[in-house]
């Protein structure tokens, strides 16, 4: 986060000139797809496809690609909260990742579910990570190599994380409702539906027990999908820059909350703003809406 004025200056001048230019602040955060397919068996890195549809993987992926489960590898079984850091130790030893592999994450959905496996990894820690731009659609749609062989890894001795990153990249209830309360910026990624109080769960979704519709006072409508392109891209800097900058009131000098159903496409807009357009003070609030919409007490607008 950045407290310094000066800092903020210097941020803010970075972040514009590279959108100027139409450059993402860190474009060595995406690969695509015609590079992977040459460097399918660099030494060094580790493709890892995670999905919401959990048995698409099974049904063919990318060679050599490792199959992590949002819900079975990176959610604890019992508490509403992310695996302990000495499981996520043992998760990635289990794969053959230790701190310096590089993780390409791809999968369906635009890559929505592969950013929610991303922000999990940085919560432990975990820096060298990349997407794939335009995910499991852009590479079935140009009819790239798929397989249902598993690979197998020697197992590694990834070191248990001292800590998660909650403070970081995290936000929790208090912190989200101390960001309407102060009018800073808050995006709400959900459908419109969601957002208006029409509707508690995604269209064509069932109903997860959500009691109250509507979103947190003063957050912006923008669904996490605008970021990107038919094909499953990401949209190009100055669009997104627009977006985000000019609609949402985002910048350098404001801390930035994103939300959404259970963190998992505010996780896609995080990576936008942290990655894409170089940001470094947005926090996800992944108990997002399960959580807000069923807590006694919780401020709710309905407006449009």
């Amino acid at each position: 986060m950045l407290r310094n004025p000066l800092a903020c200056a210097r941020k803010r001048t970075e972040i514009f000139r590279a959108m100027a230019n139409n450059q993402y602040a860190y474009p060595e955060a995406l690969v695509e797809t015609n590079w992977l397919e040459k460097h399918l068996n660099d030494e060094g890195i580790r493709i890892v496809e995670s999905n919401e549809d959990i048995l698409l993987y099974d049904t063919g992926h990318i060679p050599g690609a490792v199959h992590i489960d949002w819900r079975a590898d990176l959610q604890d079984p019992v508490i509403r909260d992310y695996i302990s850091p000495e499981k996520f130790a043992r998760l990635c030893s289990r794969h053959g990742i230790t701190p310096n592999t590089t993780c390409i994450f791809y999968g369906d959905k635009a890559n929505w579910w592969a950013c929610y496996a991303l922000w999990a990894f940085r919560l432990f820690g975990h820096d060298k990570v990349k997407i794939l731009n335009g995910g499991r659609d852009k590479w079935k749609a140009e009819d790239r190599p798929m397989t249902r062989e598993i690979p197998k890894y020697p197992e590694t001795n990834y070191p248990v994380p001292k800590k998660r990153l909650d403070k970081e990249i995290r936000a929790f209830f208090d912190e989200a409702l101390a960001q309407s309360k102060g009018g800073k910026p808050l995006i709400d990624v959900r459908s419109p539906g969601e957002y208006r109080g029409e509707i508690t769960h995604m269209p064509e979704y069932p109903q997860e027990g959500v009691l109250r519709g509507g979103h947190i006072p003063g957050a912006k409508s923008m669904p996490w999908k605008t970021a990107t392109n038919d094909d499953a891209t990401f949209k190009p800097a100055s669009e997104l820059a627009k977006i985000y900058f000019e609609q949402c009131g985002v910048s350098p000098d404001k801390d930035t909350v994103v939300y959404c159903r259970i963190g998992e496409r505010s996780s896609h807009t995080w990576f936008v703003l942290t990655y894409l357009l170089g940001l470094n003070n947005v926090r996800n609030y992944d108990g997002s809406w399960t959580e807000w919409g069923n807590k006694v007490g919780a401020p709710i607008e309905k407006s449009a």
